[in-house]
């Protein structure tokens, strides 16, 4: 019986675990698919909403074009390198000579 389980679990363990499967990508995936389902059930709440003043109308107008806007494509800001890594002092004022 214990080999027979073993035998199971190991089976499982390797159909979870396959040798060509790349986890990264497919968690990369899945939560780039829930983001854009998210935004576009955000966008459509917010184009749902009736409006009768203006500033209703432009902010709805300002986020719904937030939320239907593609993501820009290249490398993502957090792996991008910082712009300038050495802060540079501030230059002295005139009137300290």
């Amino acid at each position: 019986m214990f080999l027979l389980r073993s035998a199971f679990w190991l089976t499982v363990a390797f159909l979870v675990i396959r040798p060509d499967v790349d986890m990264r990508d497919g968690a990369a995936a899945l939560s780039n698919e829930a983001m854009a389902r998210g935004s576009q059930f955000v966008a459509e709440q917010i184009q749902s909403i009736d409006c009768i003043d203006l500033a209703c109308v432009g902010g709805k107008a300002v986020a719904s074009a937030v939320f239907s806007a593609s993501p820009p494509a290249g490398i993502p800001m957090h792996v991008e390198p910082a712009p300038n890594p050495v802060p540079f002092p501030r230059p002295r004022p005139d009137r300290a000579g």
